[in-house]
């Protein structure tokens, strides 16, 4: 998993050195991480060709271990590369024996213990692990370093969502709105502060980091939705309830024309206009309905007659 345990808190995945290794007589006059940095362009496919997204989405992935990454040139050991595997090092160029050494001391210098299962791994442990993931890689058996990185940020988008959803859910309602919109804040808050200790590496989060704003946007909104037709409905059919009551207390208790056909008339409109043309978000938002809302709930709230328990 792209995390690590440090006193027993989850913290950021950092990627591992990436050693780009070049031929000298490749780099046509630029330097090293020049020739790098443009071949880590992506390329405009502006046809949609798929092999071409496939090569940018290569790219992208390596562009990813942009900051962990170390570019290093060699020139040719020596013109007849057919006989390079019989000749000692006295027969090579010196210039590349030299940097031969210089490329050794880089890697010693840069590179880490690799441990599995507990063991730290010799050389020859070492070389056939590395063949057991190329197999597996060849195989398409184990993803590539794009597909990690998108799967681990969105593990991480989804626990700070979890985050986000406990903080907003422990909320009693009726609320004021701007007590609603200082709890939004305060768990949009916290969910960013968890994003920042686990997001992937240190540099490119910035896209998971709009996906999480956006997300939670859509989550507010989409609760947001789903509060005003429940409280609607749930208003709506106590009003419905209530003018049909009245209708049997206006004909047979008191006996009252006017409460009786005041009452349908209630009925009538809340089973036909508002269901013809408002809907349950206009309702909402309406001023007659609001003085609705607001009688509703100074009698069920009321600390003298709470319908609510």
């Amino acid at each position: 998993m792209f995390v690590s345990r440090v006193k027993g808190q989850d913290v950021a995945f950092e990627p591992a050195k990436l050693l780009w290794l070049i031929q000298r007589d490749f780099l046509q006059g630029k330097s090293v991480q020049q020739m790098v940095n443009e071949a880590l362009q992506r390329v405009p496919n502006d046809n949609g060709d798929k092999y071409i997204d496939e090569v940018n989405q290569i790219r992208d992935s390596l562009a990813v271990m942009g900051n962990n990454s170390t570019a290093f040139s060699l020139p040719q050991p020596h013109l007849q590369r057919t006989k390079l595997c019989d000749m000692e090092d006295k027969e090579l160029e010196p210039l590349y024996v030299k940097r031969r050494e210089q490329l050794k001391q880089l890697v010693s210098s840069i590179v880490k213990p690799k441990i599995v299962q507990g063991r730290t791994l010799n050389g020859k442990d070492f070389v056939s692990f590395l063949q057991q993931i190329l197999e597996a890689l060849n195989k398409g058996e184990i993803p590539s370093t794009g597909s990690l990185v998108e799967i681990f940020n969105k593990a991480i988008l989804d626990r700070c969502l979890k985050v986000y959803r406990e903080k907003m859910d422990g909320l009693g309602l009726p609320v004021p709105v701007d007590k609603l919109q200082k709890l939004h804040e305060m768990a949009n808050g916290d969910a960013r502060i968890l994003f920042d200790k686990q997001h992937f590496g240190k540099h490119h989060a910035a896209q998971s980091a709009l996906k999480l704003e956006d997300d939670i946007k859509k989550m507010l909104a989409k609760s947001r939705a789903l509060f005003i037709k429940e409280y609607n409905n749930k208003l709506f059919n106590w009003l419905v309830t209530f003018s049909l009551v009245m209708v049997v207390i206006g004909r047979f208790v008191i006996k009252f024309f006017l409460l009786e056909i005041a009452a349908w008339v209630m009925f009538i409109f809340l089973e036909t206009y508002t269901r013809m043309f408002w809907s349950a978000e206009s309702l909402y938002y309406n001023p007659a309905w609001h003085i609705i809302v607001s009688s509703w709930e100074t009698i069920v709230y009321s600390p003298i007659l709470d319908l609510d328990r």
